[in-house]
């Protein structure tokens, strides 16, 4: 049975509802120096990156950080695995989104070959290990899972290949990933069964309805950190002092963007 789907009008309100909610959970952070990673993973275009632009809108970008690394360098090839992950978690006061995160190793690395299996086995070793480092250190940290149904995902590609403003979403391993479903599904069964443990779980996201994700994600992240409102600072703005003689510049000494709009009236 189809599931009954959310209407704009009461998604934009709960959206709406959700952000400031996360605002107050960035004033907590900042006021009380807690670290929180969230990492976000799933198969292509499951709408890892439309939760994570919900999220941020009206955030610090001082305080919320998206980490999306690119492709490993040559150098960073030859460092500890986890080593430029490290560099990303966050300080006191921050909170670090993951756009995707150390388990490329378990699933994108291994299905295509990136990694030895040699490396896919020791980073399935070291990873529950890893974790608890960063928890007993303080970090709150929270892995989410956007599940996505073959056939959403491959309507989810063609849209982004008629769209030429997201046609850069759609790479050659988007395409790739097509041939190889049953491959990543084996990969995330196992990344599930070595690293979905009581301390550091998984939590999976039902995302064939993006809209439906998004709220349930951002839901389930309040929910899970003991944040509490912290109180607005009192800010009063000052009146504007007396002018006291100066003028502005003439407009001819200054270049300014051209009127763009009024060709369009």
């Amino acid at each position: 049975m189809a599931t009954k789907k959310i209407s704009k009008q009461r998604y934009e309100a709960e959206l709406l509802r959700l952000q400031s909610e996360f605002v107050q959970l960035q004033e907590w952070v900042k006021a009380s120096g807690a670290r929180v990673a969230v990492l976000f993973e799933g198969r292509d275009a499951a709408g890892k990156g439309g939760t994570i632009k919900r999220i941020t809108q009206h955030l610090n970008p001082r305080i919320a950080r998206i980490v999306a690394l690119p492709a490993p360098t040559d150098r960073e090839r030859t460092q500890w695995y986890f080593q430029r992950y490290v560099a990303n978690l966050p300080a006191a006061g921050e909170i670090t989104l993951f756009d995707r995160s150390w388990y490329n190793r378990a699933g994108v690395e291994k299905v295509m070959g990136y990694c030895t299996p040699e490396q896919h086995r020791l980073f399935l070793e070291q990873v529950p290990i890893f974790e608890q480092m960063l928890i007993e250190d303080g970090i709150l940290l929270r892995k989410y899972w956007f599940s996505v149904s073959d056939e959403e995902q491959l309507k989810r590609f063609r849209s982004r290949g008629s769209d030429p403003t997201r046609r850069w979403k759609l790479s050659p391993m988007d395409v790739e990933s097509i041939t190889r479903w049953e491959d990543y599904s084996r990969a995330k069964d196992e990344m599930m069964a070595r690293t979905d443990l009581p301390n550091s779980p998984w939590y999976v996201v039902e995302s064939d309805i993006k809209k439906h994700a998004r709220l349930n994600m951002m839901a389930h992240l309040l929910a899970s950190i003991p944040y509490e409102h912290t109180p607005p600072l009192d800010i009063t703005l000052p009146d504007r002092p007396e002018p006291e003689g100066y003028e502005r510049p003439p407009r001819e000494r200054t270049t300014y963007v051209p009127d763009h709009v009024s060709t369009l009236l």
